[in-house]
């Protein structure tokens, strides 16, 4: 295999993994340990906001690469392994599902809608 297939492949195990977590996170057979755990990679892992922001050169990314596989792999270690199973077939079954282009199309006419709006408020505020 090629770096780059390694690559995808293993971002694409990552990002099934993140969701996975997220699911473990709500499962009842989780211990509570994992569970606060988990909502904290998964939590750091889909927020926008960045410990390290990622326009800093190197360490932006180097936050991502480090701290969300290490965090990931910790919990996966503390889940019992019928609850990781379970996890990573709900998290494949979510990821295999069609993307709408036409609700994402909406969904972004909807945010200029409003966006026009508040800057049209902005606008004619009185005084």
């Amino acid at each position: 295999m090629s770096l780059l297939t390694t690559a995808k492949d293993w971002a694409r195990r990552i990002k099934r993994d993140v969701v996975a977590v997220y699911f473990a996170a709500r499962d009842a057979r989780t211990p509570w340990l994992a569970r606060c755990l988990a909502v904290a990679v998964a939590a750091y892992a889909l927020s926008p906001i960045d410990l390290i922001p990622d326009f800093i050169p190197v360490l932006g990314y180097l936050d991502d690469l480090l701290i969300v596989p290490l965090g990931l792999l910790l919990v996966i270690r503390m889940l019992p392994p019928a609850v990781l199973q379970d996890a990573r077939d709900k998290a494949a079954s979510v990821l295999e599902r069609p993307r709408s282009r036409a609700a994402a199309v909406v969904i972004v006419l909807v945010w200029l809608a409003f966006a026009s709006g508040l800057v049209y408020w902005w606008v004619h505020r009185p005084n």
